[in-house]
């Protein structure tokens, strides 16, 4: 697999491009690349570093790493050995690199401080910017807020954006989400009921006034909700779902027991709930007609 691109052109603007005889953006080979020896990092979490490789088979290389030549055609990192190792791990044959000729760390630091401010970055990518400068050259949140002449809160909500899984982080490069929905979708910690929530803000395109009140009714059901009665032995009901969900065309969940339990049915904006309310009021239409087949 071979996927080289970020987001689009944002973060290739902030450093100058590679000639022949200076350093600057380039794509080199995976193979190519050595750690460095005296890296003072030696262990990497791998549920981590698995998560990242995830992020960059749907997303792409945001934060490009910085690397020195060696010889030989061969290049040694000198920033960004995780962003390399997940890069690796997800397959990636080539990888976005700066190609540094001097210990020089005050130009380039300089060069992307001033750039952010020029280049026209989506959200995600100016927060991988910020998190370059925290990860590669030592920044705190207080000294990048100082540099960039914004406020340490602004820093750091933008920072946040990082945290959203890959699916999430595709929506607010896309506009599906504004940053304001994605920084209100932290707030969830299920990932499930987090991915639900983003899709309903996207079909109901609500604002984020709206979203964050929705969020807020979904936290509260969730913490109210009783435990879910999990059937003995769900295969008698599947057929059932199934039928239920061709009916309604959309998807339906029975949990409880023979005795008790209940059928959970999704709608997708009020539209849809409307349209499920006539089916059911009109009989839906004939489709549960049909004597249903005893469950054992």
């Amino acid at each position: 697999m071979t996927r080289t691109g970020g987001l689009g052109r944002g973060l290739d603007a902030l450093i100058p491009s590679a000639t022949n005889d200076r350093g600057g953006l380039r794509t080199i080979g995976v193979d190519q690349i050595e750690p460095n020896p005296r890296q003072p990092r030696d262990a990497f979490h791998q549920q981590a570093l698995a998560e990242l490789a995830q992020s960059l088979q749907t997303v792409g290389l945001l934060q490009p790493i910085i690397v020195r030549e060696i010889g030989g055609g061969r290049y040694q990192i000198v920033a960004g050995e995780r962003r390399y190792r997940a890069a690796q791990l997800a397959g990636f044959r080539e990888i976005r690199a700066v190609v540094r000729h001097t210990a020089d760390d005050q130009v380039l630091t300089e060069a992307l401080v001033e750039n952010i401010h020029r280049v026209d970055l989506n959200a995600l990518e100016e927060a991988a910017a910020y998190q370059q400068l925290l990860d590669d050259f030592g920044f705190t949140h207080e000294q990048l807020a100082a540099r960039l002449g914004r406020s340490r809160s602004a820093i750091t909500n933008t920072l946040r954006l990082l945290s959203l899984g890959p699916e999430l982080q595709r929506h607010v490069v896309s506009g599906a989400l504004s940053p304001g929905h994605g920084r209100a979708l932290l707030g969830i910690a299920d990932p499930a009921l987090q991915r639900d929530a983003a899709e309903r803000i996207i079909t109901e395109r609500l604002s984020v006034r709206a979203a964050e009140r929705l969020i807020k009714r979904l936290l509260e059901a969730q913490t109210s909700a009783p435990p879910e009665i999990v059937l003995d032995d769900p295969a008698p009901y599947r057929d059932l779902q199934r039928r239920l969900s061709d009916v309604f065309s959309t998807k339906v969940r029975i949990t409880g027991t023979h005795d008790r339990g209940k059928v959970v049915i999704d709608y997708a904006g009020q539209e849809d709930l409307q349209r499920l309310l006539a089916m059911l009021e009109s009989g839906v239409g004939g489709g549960l007609q049909q004597e249903p087949a005893p469950i054992a």
